[in-house]
């Protein structure tokens, strides 16, 4: 049999080493990724004790946190402690550097946050542990979520943004010294719409040391709102499950 006057067996062997070359860098390349080790970058909005207590514990779990308050100036030392995973911004930067955010501000800047950011926040991961309190936040914030859950009032004042309440039931006392503590971990109540920020949450909760149960949507963030079944518990996941008649 003869070969075609225009093949060239140089050329085949060419052209089939090149083909595994390039397969073989398709494969490699996820599975790299994958291996690196990269973590999500976080956005701090409210850099106070829960905002710096659970951003501190995401920076040792390896992931780059931008902390963020209207000076950030103020921040440079706590950053500094926290070593090259940790910076200091404004609040539109850290929006901008975070793939998920932690919202942990007083609950009457809430409104204004979410209006004066609102291009740059839609499509957010947003973690909510602001809670609303009368006597700082005002009788009517305070009032609007006692009738309408406090899940349900962070999104409509975080618009476009895809909303988990989480972190908002213990203080940054309690987080700090019981964070990644031996098994069973301290239970850290949540509760969303969307799944994959459920998900993205569930692991965030994972990485600062804690163990999340997943309470339900938005709504059932009441739950562990201020006042609800849910809030102050410092307990493990069996126990919190069973507080809240949680399925195991």
């Amino acid at each position: 049999m003869h070969e075609h006057p225009a093949f060239d067996p140089r050329r085949r062997h060419l052209l089939v080493a090149g083909g595994v070359i390039v397969l073989g860098a398709s494969l490699r390349a996820p599975n790299a990724l994958a291996q690196s080790g990269t973590k999500m970058p976080i956005g701090i909005i409210g850099s106070g004790h829960i905002g710096g207590t659970v951003g501190g514990l995401w920076v040792k779990a390896g992931h780059p946190v931008m902390f963020s308050s209207r000076h950030p100036e103020e921040l440079k030392d706590m950053v500094a402690k926290l070593g090259p995973l940790a910076k200091a911004g404004s609040v539109a930067e850290a929006i901008g550097f975070g793939d998920a955010l932690l919202v942990a501000v007083p609950y009457r800047a809430l409104p204004s946050i979410g209006e004066e950011n609102r291009d740059a926040l839609k499509g957010k991961i947003v973690l909510d542990a602001s809670n609303a309190v009368a006597a700082r936040d005002g009788a009517e914030l305070r009032g609007e979520v006692d009738r309408n859950g406090i899940g349900v009032t962070s999104q409509k004042y975080l618009p476009g943004t895809r909303v988990v309440r989480a972190f908002n039931t213990l203080s940054y006392m309690i987080l700090g010294r019981e964070a990644n503590r031996a098994d069973p971990r301290l239970a850290i109540p949540i509760a969303g719409d969307d799944p994959k920020a459920v998900q993205v949450a569930t692991e965030l909760v994972r990485d600062a040391g804690f163990e999340p149960v997943v309470v339900g949507k938005l709504a059932a963030a009441s739950r562990f709102q201020q006042g609800g079944p849910g809030y102050g518990r410092n307990v493990t996941a069996v126990d919190l499950r069973r507080t809240l008649s949680l399925s195991p």
